[in-house]
């Protein structure tokens, strides 16, 4: 993983230094509330429906054990409300509907931009979890405001079978140069950029404002497909492409042209407007030809300052040399293969968990593993301080001390050796965190929703749980296939409902909460296809009626499905009506047994 440099250290220390004095000024009230909240904000620091939220940034999704740690430590020491909050927070919660609420403390929540958050930490503590992350080289510095956020990419990033180039060096050049940019700072909306540098899109690309593909063209350079415009929320856009290969070496001189056009010509008066995949559908190849003119200007005029040398990409590079590791690489291939096949007829719960949690690596010696955190209890993304400091120790016994945030809200292990599988599993199995249902139907994604966002206009995490505990049987979870399972809060969609091949929306009517479901969502990995949004089955759904509906749609794909066909497979074959008429007179018989 990346090595921080002296210069990495010094800036984020003085980061922390410069918001305790910010937050000293604020309380001693010589910052009004008014100028203290873009400055918290620039760190991270919301303030939710009931206390405030703290989001750490995790570029590219790497993690070290000791970076682990710290977030046990803040989980441990910092999450924790009063128990009189708690009270008043559960009884809010309780007046807005029949689902039950879990509202608990001590906790992280991993998000699908492979961020953190603490949803609990008392304000007065902010400057004491900055000073404890910035000890880590972790930091919230643009994880809020109308600014570039944290650049996301592949949790299989450098070790992937099926890649191209590391993503890695470049989302950290990225991270480099949009750090602070002053210019900026202040753009018309927030913007999100996403890289991939593997055959297999599992970063969501083509979901994001700027999404970057490395490939190579026919005579075996190296650079990028570039997205632009991508995005859910009210109004779900799939990125346009705007340069089918652009050489490496011009990525920053070229985003520096897609984002100054942007921050020119985008919509600041309406926040619902204000994203840039408003301008690039409203302009077309308008904007495009904006971008290519502002990027000649670039080269031309100013001389192309920030084009990229092979040397400072080797430099960058260098950071990311792999792990020495204490393989035993006189074992082959085929032994290997014989150890994990006998363990797995041994075993059969094992042989499950080779399957869907273990992922082929660049190093045959090596495999990447997912730690499951979707149980029934528990959140999807949540991870409590305890199991955050045993990911650690896994991590250091079994993963060279390398931990990853995966776009899904589970956490992987990328160093793993082969003849170390069993040990790690047994280990894993011991914490609950080796259910084998990574890409099954409750391996889930859903933000924390109403229990604790203020915008969100219903609950996410007990739709999560109703769904979770009607599909408890693994044999049904593995016969049922990798489904991919989305529920937002609301329409800003930090669950990614659109993109679900089932999505769950929370809506609000008339002060209750409802939930829409659409099916057909894709987010452009290998399993989902293009990237795509779901189309809304029929009116919204009672928070009672969503778990019927659901199994009513998995019911017409298990009768109607052919050999070998996935749930997303059947459902493009067959169209969406079946499904739609399943998951209707589903809600009557729910309806009729509640009457």
């Amino acid at each position: 993983m990346y090595q921080y440099t002296e210069f990495d250290r010094q800036f984020v220390h003085a980061r922390a230094a410069q918001y305790r004095d910010q937050f000293e000024r604020w309380q001693s009230r010589q910052l009004s509330e008014d100028e203290f909240r873009p400055l918290r904000l620039q760190n991270g620091w919301y303030v939710q429906r009931h206390a405030p939220m703290l989001r750490v940034a995790v570029p590219y999704g790497e993690l070290s054990s000791a970076q682990v740690r710290a977030l046990s430590k803040i989980a441990q020491d910092y999450d924790q409300p009063t128990p009189e909050l708690l009270q008043q927070a559960q009884a809010q919660q309780d007046l807005l509907g029949a689902a039950p609420s879990r509202l608990s403390a001590g906790y992280a929540h991993f998000t699908t931009r492979q961020n953190v958050q603490f949803n609990w930490i008392p304000l007065d503590k902010s400057a004491d979890v900055m000073d404890l992350l910035a000890s880590v080289n972790l930091h919230g510095i643009q994880t809020s405001g109308n600014c570039i956020r944290n650049i996301t990419s592949d949790e299989l990033a450098g070790i992937a079978v099926d890649e191209i180039a590391d993503p890695r060096p470049f989302g950290e050049i990225l991270r480099q140069w949009s750090t602070l940019h002053p210019e900026f700072a202040f753009l018309p909306r927030k913007f999100k950029i996403a890289i991939s540098g593997a055959q297999e899109d599992r970063a969501a690309t083509a979901w994001h404002d700027v999404g970057l593909y490395l490939l190579r063209n026919e005579a075996g350079d190296l650079g990028f497909k570039v997205l632009v415009g991508g995005g859910m929320g009210r109004t779900p856009v799939i990125g346009t492409v705007i340069r089918e290969f652009l050489p490496w070496h011009q990525i920053l001189n070229f985003l520096e042209a897609v984002v100054r056009v942007y921050n020119r010509w985008g919509r600041r008066d309406n926040i619902y407007k204000a994203r840039i995949k408003i301008l690039v559908k409203a302009e077309g190849q308008r904007y495009i030809d904006e971008v290519e003119s502002e990027y000649r200007q670039i080269l031309e005029i100013d001389g192309g300052q920030h084009t990229l040398t092979q040397e400072e990409l080797d430099r960058v590079s260098a950071s990311f040399v792999p792990p020495k590791l204490a393989c035993d690489r006189i074992t082959a291939d085929a032994k290997i293969s014989a150890i994990l096949r006998a363990a797995a007829e041994d075993d059969v719960e094992f042989g499950r968990w080779l399957k869907q949690n273990v992922a082929a690596h660049k190093n045959p010696d090596l495999r990447a593993v997912t730690l499951s955190f979707k149980r029934l209890g528990q959140a999807p993304g949540d991870a409590t301080a305890q199991q955050l400091a045993a990911v650690a120790d896994l991590a250091d016994a079994y993963s060279a001390g390398e931990v990853r945030v995966t776009h899904d809200q589970n956490l992987l292990l990328p160093w793993v050796s082969c003849h170390d599988l069993p040990e790690l599993w047994r280990a894993a199995r011991k914490l609950g965190l080796a259910k084998p249902n990574i890409r099954l139907l409750t391996d889930m994604i859903a933000c924390p929703g109403g229990d604790y966002c203020a915008l969100a206009n219903a609950r996410s995490i007990p739709i999560a749980e109703m769904i979770t505990e009607r599909f408890q049987d693994l044999e049904e979870l593995h016969d049922l296939g990798e489904i991919d399972l989305h529920i937002s809060g609301c329409i800003n969609s930090c669950g990614h409902h659109h993109s679900g091949h089932i999505g769950i929306l929370g809506v609000d009517k008339d002060g209750k909460e409802w939930y829409q479901v659409s099916l057909g969502g894709a987010d452009g990995s290998q399993l989902s296809g293009p990237a795509a949004a779901g189309k809304i089955v029929g009116p919204s759904f009672a928070a009672t009626e969503v778990a019927d509906a659901v199994e009513a749609i998995l019911e017409v794909y298990r009768e109607k499905r052919q050999a070998g066909e996935t749930f997303v497979e059947s459902l493009r074959r067959l169209g969406h009506e079946p499904f739609k008429r399943a998951a209707n007179a589903a809600r009557q018989v729910t309806a009729r047994a509640e009457a």
